[in-house]
């Protein structure tokens, strides 16, 4: 006797490949315009400028000229750029590391922490990262300032000698150490945070595992924290990078450049040419230099952070 085979069930209609590879740029459309409205206008509007003889009449009347690549070759041509250049590079690994190095002790800190003072120290961070950027500038002229300051009257009271009328700003390493102090102390925060919840997400099974074979402090940290947490160390190393390439208000305040343009960074450049020296071509021309600088330090590590979501 012939038994017959069950009917086959009808296939499932297909969706077409087109319109399955089109649904993600479909849902990223919307995040890709408000981008470019509010970021490629003005940088788009910057490299015209740069191109043109913009200066305090031109910004009244509204008429300008084409200078081509002039404003370029001045800059590219400045005798200021390669000092500038190196203090600016010098002074943003400077940060990043800084930055890197106490954030990432301070999230080892919380990682050891009971809950009522890991809540404290959280709490205290959040405030810190959340201070505007000028209110925390001001507070720490404040701080450091000859005569008054609580810093200068403390270290006096500790046994560093007078330092009462002692004024930080005098020179550029000073100037710069005080700067670095105050961009760090705004930046640890995230960074202590973002590398805390990376740490949170790290089984325990590992460190147990570890601590049966013998493992020390060091090799735990070096070959299960560190590879664990390498995507998002990747990540907050842009973003420092990216924050501490440009910082701008700091410096300003504190020190405007000086002393003799000591602290003078690329940021301060722009805008002192621009606005200082009424030549908004050639500060448009510094900002276009410094992003395609900016582009190209953050490109490898752009790279190696997509590619290592992708082995994800």
């Amino acid at each position: 006797m012939l038994v017959k085979a069950p009917p086959e069930a009808p296939p499932r209609p297909a969706t077409p490949r087109r319109r399955r590879s089109l649904l993600p740029y479909g849902l990223l459309l919307p995040a890709a315009v408000l981008l470019g409205l509010v970021l490629g206008y003005p940088l788009v509007r910057l490299v015209v400028i740069s191109t043109q003889r913009y200066g305090l009449r031109s910004l009244f009347t509204g008429t300008t000229s084409f200078a081509g690549w002039d404003n370029y070759a001045a800059v590219l041509g400045d005798d200021q750029l390669l000092p500038v250049l190196a203090r600016s590079v010098g002074f943003c690994a400077a940060l990043v590391l800084g930055t890197l190095v106490i954030g990432f002790g301070v999230a080892l800190l919380l990682q050891r922490l009971g809950r009522g003072m890991r809540t404290t120290v959280t709490l205290c961070l959040i405030a810190a990262w959340a201070l505007p950027n000028v209110a925390s500038t001001l507070v720490w002229q404040w701080l450091f300032q000859p005569g008054y300051g609580v810093v200068n009257w403390l270290l006096t009271q500790v046994g560093f000698g007078d330092l009462t009328q002692h004024d930080w700003t005098t020179s550029p390493a000073s100037a710069f150490t005080l700067v670095w102090l105050l961009v760090v102390w705004q930046s640890v925060p995230f960074v202590a945070l973002t590398l805390y919840a990376g740490l949170s997400q790290i089984p325990r099974s590992y460190y147990e595992a570890a601590a049966l074979d013998g493992a020390g402090p060091w090799r735990v940290h070096r070959t299960i924290t560190v590879p664990f947490l390498q995507p998002i160390l990747g990540l907050v190393t842009i973003l420092s990078v990216i924050w501490d390439f440009t910082v701008f208000n700091q410096i300003w305040i504190l020190t405007q450049g000086g002393p003799n343009d000591g602290t003078t960074t690329l940021g301060i450049w722009t805008f002192t040419r621009a606005f200082s020296g009424n030549n908004f071509g050639q500060g448009a021309a510094i900002a276009v230099v410094s992003v395609a600088l900016l582009v190209g330090m953050t490109a490898v590590y752009v790279r190696r952070l997509v590619r290592s979501g992708e082995d994800l």
